[in-house]
């Protein structure tokens, strides 16, 4: 059976050029990703690759916009890695939680001003 133009989605190895190991190994589901300053959707550029680069205006997770293009993480993890390379996509690591206090620490803090 032989697809004519758009008779149907577009399969992920074809979007990704048969590639399916994103070239940065540092892309988390919650990794933030926002569009560089200037960056625009260039005419050589996919459909999807031009998607991201617009929902990215904004800053989403890796997993948001997977969601908002409805494809496998993997695939976007292979089309941000390539705008990151073309230097049209900046990565920001996820803000860490922070770490709790130690409980001594609290108690003598909290037995401190029940003392004044």
């Amino acid at each position: 059976m032989t697809s004519s133009a758009g008779s149907g989605p577009v399969r992920p190895y074809v979007i990704t050029g048969g590639r399916s190991v994103p070239a940065l190994d540092n892309l988390a589901l919650e990794t933030l990703v926002i569009a560089a300053s200037g960056s625009a959707p260039e005419p050589r550029m996919s459909p999807e690759s031009a998607e991201i680069l617009s929902l990215c205006r904004r800053q989403l997770s890796v997993a948001e916009v997977a969601a908002h293009l409805g494809q496998p993480i993997t695939v976007v993890k292979v089309l941000l890695a390539d705008l990151v390379d073309a230097g049209l996509i900046k990565v920001r690591p996820p803000v860490p939680i922070a770490d709790l206090p130690d409980k001594g620490l609290l108690k003598e803090v909290l037995d401190g001003l029940r003392q004044l």
